[in-house]
C-alpha cells in the first residue's frame, strides 16, 4: 500500500464526523470492505452540509437542484477493523459556478493515521431538466468560505 501525504492546504476548514466500523462494513477477512467507505464518506457529506447551515434532507427541494458525482477517487492506505474508531475530516478543494470538490480522509484512530482519501467533484445539475445550473449563491458563498485562504 502507498503512504499517505497530506495534500490539503493549510488554512481550509476541516469538518470533522466520527464513525464506528460495524458488521455490515467487514468482509471475510475481518477487514472494513472497500466499498463500505463510502457509505461513510456520503455521511461526511451530509455533516459537512449541515455545519455550513444547509440540511441536507432539505437542501434538494429548497433550492430544485441535484449534485451527481462526476468524478470520484480513492486511495487506501491501511486497514479499518471493526470496532474501529474513524475520523472523517473533509475539507472543501474547489468551488466553481456550477461544480465543487472536495476531499475526506479517514483518520483511523486505532493505527493513529490516515487510512483512507476520498474526492469527489459535484455538477450542480436542475431537477427538472437534468441540465447544469449555477450553485445557488448562498451555498457557494458558504463553500467557498471554507476554502483555504489564497496565498
Amino acid at each position: 500500500m502507498s503512504r499517505f501525504i497530506d495534500t490539503r492546504p493549510p488554512g481550509a476548514r476541516l469538518f470533522r464526523t466520527r464513525v464506528r466500523v460495524q458488521w455490515a462494513d467487514i468482509d471475510a477477512a475481518g477487514i472494513m470492505y472497500f466499498a463500505a467507505y463510502w457509505r461513510y464518506i456520503e455521511r461526511a457529506e451530509m455533516e459537512f452540509f449541515r455545519d455550513l447551515g444547509f440540511a441536507y434532507e432539505k437542501i434538494f427541494e429548497t433550492y430544485d437542484f441535484w449534485l451527481p458525482r462526476v468524478k470520484t477517487d480513492a486511495e487506501y492506505f491501511g486497514p479499518a477493523l471493526m470496532d474501529d474508531w474513524l475520523e472523517l475530516q473533509t475539507s472543501i478543494e474547489y468551488v466553481g459556478t456550477a461544480s465543487l470538490r472536495w476531499q475526506t480522509v479517514v483518520m483511523n484512530e486505532r493505527l493513529g493515521e490516515a487510512g483512507a482519501r476520498f474526492t469527489l467533484t459535484c455538477a450542480c445539475m436542475d431537477r427538472a431538466t437534468r441540465k447544469s445550473k449555477p450553485l445557488p449563491s448562498d451555498l457557494r458563498d458558504a463553500l467557498r468560505g471554507a476554502l483555504a485562504p489564497e496565498r
